[in-house]
């Protein structure tokens, strides 16, 4: 995948684990579906170690309470393309 469109596609993942702030009582149930399917997209994203460690706190993220403020993708992206050396 190119690079700015998986740039797009980190803000909409970023944002869809915002839904649990926006939607008033799925917030919870929605987190134990979300966080696990983060985990496994970002692994797919991203390869290698860099990817599974992603996974990992990705999936972190989404099931402690109030880290969902957290642009998990959204960093990720900015660590591979913009901070990474090459």
């Amino acid at each position: 995948m190119r690079k700015y469109p998986k740039l797009l596609l980190s803000l909409l993942l970023d944002a869809m684990g915002y839904i649990s702030f926006i939607i008033p009582g799925i917030g919870e149930f929605s987190d134990i579906i979300w966080a696990p399917l983060s985990g496994f997209i970002m692994t797919k994203l991203y390869k290698g170690k860099t990817g599974k460690i992603a996974g990992v706190i990705a999936f972190l993220e989404e099931t402690f309470p109030f880290s969902d403020v957290i642009p998990t993708f959204t960093i990720m992206w900015i660590y591979a393309y913009v901070l990474k050396k090459k």
